[in-house]
């Protein structure tokens, strides 16, 4: 597709060029590169720096975890600094928010780490802390069952409400490669018209094959045709961990019967909100019975009673409607031939985990701009671990952007290797790299795969360990490997 030029005076950035930004901070950390290759006596010139990125599958909590190990077995390596972009969806990023909250975390990974683990090895959040947390997403202009899963279920495995933003961590990272959360358009994916790809970053955010995007500080705001009319809070870390819906449960609950979620979601937004049976019936019998005068003239027991009454019921409209990520749509009444008509109409859009369309971010990595060399996925799906790089392939050939030929032998399917090669003329190199496999677990890859299942409850101390020492095999015993293919790239550019 090819993007406009930017309106006149509009706040939101038509075109496939990279920010200023995310052009400055590359440009920074091809110097750490170039460094790191040296180190490894891999020898290039500063203009064919080979750009390295490492993508994170879904794959809830051990997605999380086993991403940590990977990057400390990088680290241990020497090739952590070789990452120019590190990109994540759904628990991948649970990994990543964590990381991220640490000024230049690559430089102490190690300490990092045991932060981390000591963290979600402790006490989860208490149950006055999610009330509060969910009273103040409550007052947004929107609330979504988004909200409801970053307070009642992310904070369970991350165990912590991490309220920074991407903008305070923008000058926090010169030393870390450059983040990129990936989710998708709920209305682009259902309707098969338009780009479903979204990504956030800490400087921008918009969807990556159209080329429309938007500083990450007003993403969220309300806008039209370009002008912002009314600022929105940027939306925290939580909210953004919220917006990784682990695929299988998002399956599990699609296809069980919508009285059970239903009165699963009414228990605990009764717990959450810390409304009994006989407050509910007070906040009904407040609506039954309204008063004429104005309402600063009721009694604030009244009034607490009502607003209670008015967030539970507007609860229950998200649980039957299964609203999820609703904001404000920056493109709203846009006119641009580059961008999808279907992206410009409606105020609002429903932004979803990137694994109910493919469980891996490749496609804002596959930006032209990015001019990516190499591509290393790290796979932690449920089910198939070949489905990710399977459905990128395809995807990418519909599309039109280059990408290898994907082949692997039938038999490997529930049987996987611990290493793939994926590779072809003017495209990039993908390795890809399934958590479970015959290697690191004995042959039987399918009893790890139960055993650690994406709804398992949160990990103990154990599970985690135990997830962590095959995620970091996966790295250690393919070092030689991953140098062969990152010398071949720098040799080729």
């Amino acid at each position: 597709m090819s993007a406009s030029k930017p309106q006149e005076s509009s706040e939101v950035r038509f075109g496939h060029s990279l920010n200023k930004e995310e052009e400055e901070f590359v440009a920074r950390r091809k110097n750490t590169v170039l460094q790191c290759l040296q180190k490894l006596n891999i020898h290039c010139s500063q203009d064919k720096v080979p750009n390295i990125a490492l993508l994170g599958s879904g794959g809830g909590q051990r997605a999380m975890v086993a991403l940590l190990e990977c990057l400390v077995q990088l680290d241990k390596a020497g090739l952590l600094d070789c990452i120019l972009y590190l990109s994540g969806v759904s628990g991948s990023t649970w990994c990543m928010a964590s990381l991220y909250q640490e000024p230049d975390w690559s430089t102490k990974l190690e300490t990092v780490k045991d932060r981390i683990i000591k963290r979600l090895s402790g006490p989860g959040v208490s149950w006055d802390d999610k009330s509060a947390k969910l009273k103040k997403y409550y007052m947004k202009d929107f609330f979504s069952l988004t909200d409801l899963w970053a307070v009642l279920f992310v904070t369970s495995y991350v165990k912590e409400i991490d309220e920074q933003t991407l903008t305070d961590q923008r000058d926090l990272h010169n030393e870390d490669p450059y983040p990129i959360y990936a989710v998708i358009d709920k209305q682009c994916k259902r309707s098969e018209e338009g780009d479903p790809w979204f990504e956030i970053s800490p400087h921008e955010a918009g969807y990556s094959l159209t080329g429309a995007f938007v500083e990450t500080c007003n993403f969220g705001s309300q806008f039209d045709n370009g002008s912002k009319k009314k600022h929105q809070p940027e939306m925290d870390m939580l909210y953004l961990q919220g917006n990784k819906l682990c695929r299988r449960t998002a399956v599990a609950c699609r296809e069980s019967s919508k009285t059970f979620c239903s009165v699963l979601m009414f228990c605990l937004i009764c717990q959450c909100i810390s409304l009994s049976p006989s407050s509910i019936d007070e906040c009904y019998q407040e609506l039954l019975n309204p008063v004429d005068a104005d309402p600063s003239a009721l009694e604030q027991s009244s009034r607490t009673k009502l607003t209670e009454c008015i967030c539970f019921i507007d609860l229950c409209r998200c649980i039957a409607q299964r609203i999820w990520g609703r904001n404000y749509n920056f493109l709203h009444n846009m006119t641009d031939e580059s961008v999808p008509a279907a992206l410009l109409q409606k105020e609002t859009r429903d932004l979803i985990d990137a694994g109910l369309l493919i469980n891996s971010p490749y496609f804002p990595v596959l930006r032209k701009e990015r001019n990516i060399d190499l591509i290393i996925a790290l796979d932690y799906s449920d089910g198939d671990p070949f489905t990710t790089v399977r459905e990128a392939a395809k995807t990418c050939k519909k599309l039109k952007i280059p990408f290898p030929e994907v082949n692997i032998p039938s038999e490997e399917g529930k049987k996987p290797k611990d290493f793939y090669v994926f590779k072809g003329q003017n495209v990039p190199t993908v390795i890809h790299i399934p958590l479970f496999n015959v290697v690191n677990c004995g042959g039987k890859p399918g009893d790890w795969r139960k055993k650690y299942g994406i709804l398992k409850g949160p990990y103990s101390a154990e599970m985690i360990t135990e997830v962590m020492g095959v995620a970091g095999k996966n790295i250690s015993n393919n070092i030689e490997k991953l140098l062969e293919q990152i010398r071949a790239v720098a040799e080729a550019k």
